[in-house]
């Protein structure tokens, strides 16, 4: 087995669960590795789950047994079959293979980053990333999750939703990320005018310093945003607004894919 390499900076707290059912405490533990880049340690696991040390041992050792888990020494990480289940959700499989064609069209035009995102509460979670030796770094990675008030795609998603579930961003965002990460409520909520004029957003270094973006929705049959797509690169190089035109139109494809695929089945 291939040796693990932390990566992990600082502890991350998990909400304690708010059940004492098993399943709530196995969840809290997996929560712990998706906020940690899903690798860990029982003392660090121990620590932000706020779970009795030996209950921590227990459910590490069934979920190793499971395969949810592996280890290499005193490291842990998410193991395959978690990532067998994930194959098979039919949302995220079935938009993931709508979208990728035209994700790779929009690689192939631009040679920058990628993103394929959905709305989870307050947070984009990536279901895919296609990237380059020559793409400009992006602090993101699929399964990962991102502030939604200071993305592309979060923005682009949360224009088409209720005050409420803006509100719920917002509390949700936590600090700022960069000097021009969207704090105010009401700023935002001029932007989302602009944006469902426009049809687009952008995220002008609000995610990392130096990135820039331009996002459109996907919606589906319905009219429902359930998606976005988004193009990164390094500002200055990078021109987001130039090829706004084209994250339109691959998100019109994939629209257009998805409701092909709906009527077919």
């Amino acid at each position: 087995m291939n040796n693990l390499r932390p990566q992990i900076t600082g502890d991350i707290r998990v909400e304690p669960t708010a059940t004492t059912a098993v399943i709530g405490k196995m969840f809290a533990v997996l929560d712990h590795f998706a906020a940690t880049g899903g690798q860990s340690t029982l003392a660090r696991i121990t620590a932000a789950t706020g779970l009795p040390k030996p209950t921590v041992h227990r459910l590490v050792k069934d979920l190793k047994n499971w395969g949810a888990l592996e280890a290499n020494g005193d490291w842990l990480r998410l193991g395959p079959r978690l990532f067998e289940l994930g194959q098979l959700v039919p949302h995220t499989r079935n938009l993931r293979s709508a979208a990728l064609p035209f994700m790779q069209d929009l690689y192939e035009a631009t040679h920058e980053t990628i993103h394929l995102g959905v709305l989870d509460g307050g947070h984009v979670v990536y279901v895919e990333k296609i990237t380059g030796h020559h793409s400009g770094a992006t602090p993101t990675r699929v399964g990962g999750r991102m502030p939604a008030p200071y993305t592309g795609i979060g923005k682009v998603l949360l224009a088409h939703l209720s005050d409420d579930a803006v509100d719920v961003a917002v509390r949700a965002a936590g600090p700022p990320r960069t000097p021009t990460s969207i704090l105010s409520r009401e700023v935002l909520k001029q932007h989302m005018a602009l944006i469902r004029d426009r049809g687009v957003a952008f995220d002008q270094e609000e995610s990392q310093p130096g990135l820039v973006c331009v996002a459109a929705p996907i919606f589906d049959r319905t009219g429902t945003a359930v998606a976005g797509l988004s193009i990164a690169g390094p500002a200055g190089r990078f021109v987001p607004a130039r090829f706004e035109a084209a994250v339109l139109t691959a998100a019109h494809g994939v629209r257009r894919t998805l409701r092909t695929a709906a009527t077919d089945s």
